[in-house]
């Protein structure tokens, strides 16, 4: 296992001397960046600042950041490899993935706390994701820091946890598979892509050495040695932390707005409360490394 354990001397230094303020807004996540514009190339130590800011906050916006595709591409990969998700369609940028959802295009699962693509055996590291077109009411998204539910529960169970394994699939994108034999040889195609991975109950990020809840009820499937009764039951206790206020950070958007979460140590949930109304984001994801 790689773990920075000068994480915390590196990234205070980066931000000591970063060319923009950080304001925190949420008590355990979630902070403004103030004085970047994100539009024009960043130097590498501003990148590194803005790194630093986003490991030491979990989750970080900044508003009226009215980026092209091709500038929020190319501003995402500074952050490693990007993703390709399976489950789109590629166009001319296949690192983007369109979430445009509508009355003629409801959404699909993206109203249940998840991690990124947990059904990798590398998920994903960070997600960078940028508003378009809102609803003039609802759409917000919620962040969950699964480093303050893993530190908040208790000495035996947590002690119980680590060690733990559990089995992760794509569930929730099996629905978009009908029964015709063209859509069951490309579902077939999938799992062979995907083959269930098994990742750690309980993650040590990679940076800052901290550890985290890491199983969630959009791509968990069970606990690997236990019953299948004890898996449900435990899970369900897990997943009921994420709805606990106090963890939670939450993002009202405005056109023009991104943001950047770190998947390693937070879940995220979007708001589906504005049905009929549009809301249009492009994201992109940088591929992480295998949990431990």
């Amino acid at each position: 296992m790689n773990v920075n354990v000068n994480a915390h001397s590196w990234t205070q230094e980066a931000l000591r001397s970063a060319p923009f303020s950080v304001e925190r807004i949420g008590r355990h996540l979630g902070a403004q960046i103030h004085g970047l514009d994100l539009t024009k190339p960043l130097d590498a130590a501003t990148f590194r600042a803005l790194e630093a800011a986003l490991i030491e906050n979990k989750v970080i916006f900044a508003r009226a950041q009215h980026l092209t595709t091709a500038q929020h591409v190319s501003l995402s990969a500074m952050f490693g490899e990007l993703e390709v998700h399976p489950f789109r369609p590629e166009g001319e940028f296949p690192q983007i993935m369109l979430l445009d959802n509508g009355e003629h295009n409801p959404v699909l699962s993206t109203d249940v706390w998840h991690s990124d693509t947990t059904f990798r055996e590398r998920p994903t590291k960070y997600t960078i994701l940028r508003s378009q077109i809102m609803p003039k009411t609802g759409g917000d998204t919620l962040w969950c820091d699964m480093e303050a539910v893993y530190a908040n529960l208790s000495a035996p169970l947590r002690k119980m946890l680590d060690g733990l394994q559990a089995r992760h699939d794509f569930q929730n994108f099996r629905a978009l598979f009908t029964q015709s034999e063209e859509d069951r040889q490309r579902l077939r195609r999938m799992e062979d892509l995907y083959p269930n991975p098994s990742h750690p109950v309980i993650r040590t990020h990679p940076v800052t050495g901290r550890k985290c809840l890491y199983v969630n009820p959009q791509f968990t499937l069970f606990i690997e040695g236990l019953r299948r009764d004890e898996s449900r039951a435990l899970l369900d206790l897990l997943f009921a932390q994420t709805r606990t206020p106090e963890y939670q950070f939450r993002h009202r958007w405005s056109e023009g707005d991104i943001v950047f979460w770190d998947n390693q140590s937070t879940q995220h949930y979007a708001a589906n409360d504005y049905y009929p109304d549009r809301r249009r984001m492009e994201r992109t994801a940088v591929i992480g490394d295998k949990p431990v």
